[in-house]
């Protein structure tokens, strides 16, 4: 599983993020735990793919007027209650 994090500007409100969460479940119908954030500037989800290509969600997004201005493909690590316990 991979976590991607997008950070973008231009989301002013909470319709803002809607939008940019809607556009990630277009093209990610798999994507998990959906996330964005206007006050950070972020967006974020997890995909089951290995191989993560996100420049045709970079472009979904730009075309709806805001700015990609960079993301993190990340190993994703599932944090549980008791996963201190694991160590």
């Amino acid at each position: 599983m991979k976590s991607v994090i997008l950070n973008i500007e231009g989301m002013k409100c909470g319709m803002c993020e809607a939008h940019i969460c809607d556009h990630i479940r277009k093209v990610f119908p798999n994507a998990k735990k959906v996330k964005a954030d206007h006050k950070k500037g972020i967006a974020s989800f997890i995909v089951d793919e290995e191989n993560v290509d996100v420049s045709f969600l970079i472009k979904a997004i730009s075309s709806l007027g805001y700015q990609v201005q960079g993301h993190k493909i990340e190993p994703y690590q599932k944090k549980g209650f008791f996963s201190f316990l694991k160590k």
